[in-house]
């Protein structure tokens, strides 16, 4: 949960969405923000650089607690970027009257799209960043997959919501996340010798135990 800081900073936020918002963009000034959120002109710097700043300041926030999530102990890596991306997705829709305001702001100036673009690749690059200090063994490629793949899958679903005002659920994301994951941590080979007698199964390295013994048993069960 948000603590006082971001609290005061999420407040900041929303009131210079809401003035962007009536007024535009450019038109509104950091005087005219500091007014409405009921502070000064300078506690504003001390806390944001500018206004291209507060309209992703909440973006800062959730990139910390995504951030803090991943650093946790986890027993399956891949399930926590999903868990991280789950975390960013929930926080947004308690957030959507404030999502859907910086939608509008930011598809108005060309400047703000080019920093909404630079901002989601960050959580991309946290989640691969992760992923390959979680799994040194893992093939490079298949982690910068994975995240792209979770990145845009949250991107697209909180548009949808943001953006066209459809109703989409945490269940959204988490039941595609779950598509995603299990094209991930697969063995990449199992046979049995010839009188069927012996299983042989390779998985990558770092591979949860549980989730060794749950793919094993989905694809025995898949055999028989």
């Amino acid at each position: 949960m948000p603590d006082d800081t971001d609290r005061f900073r999420l407040h900041v936020v929303s009131e210079a969405l809401r003035l962007f918002s009536e007024k535009g963009y450019e038109a509104t000034s950091v005087d005219e923000i500091a007014e409405a959120a009921g502070i000064s002109r300078r506690t504003f710097f001390r806390q944001f650089r500018s206004k291209e700043d507060v309209v992703f300041a909440d973006h800062e926030i959730l990139l910390a607690q995504a951030q803090e999530h991943l650093a946790a102990d986890h027993d399956d890596p891949w399930d926590a970027v999903c868990d991280a991306a789950m975390i960013v997705f929930e926080r947004f829709s308690q957030w959507n009257d404030m999502a859907t305001r910086r939608y509008a702001v930011v598809h108005e100036v060309p400047a703000l799209r080019d920093r909404e673009i630079v901002t989601g690749f960050r959580y991309e690059r946290l989640f691969v960043d992760y992923l390959r200090r979680a799994l040194p063994g893992e093939p490079d490629l298949s982690m910068v997959q994975f995240s792209a793949s979770v990145t845009a899958t949250h991107n697209y679903l909180l548009r949808r919501m943001v953006r066209d005002g459809a109703r989409t659920t945490s269940e959204d994301l988490r039941a595609a996340l779950a598509d995603i994951r299990r094209g991930v941590g697969r063995p990449d080979a199992l046979a049995t010798d010839g009188d069927g007698e012996m299983v042989v199964a390779v998985f990558p390295r770092g591979t949860a135990p549980r989730r060794v013994a749950e793919l094993l048993r989905r694809r025995l069960e898949e055999g028989e």
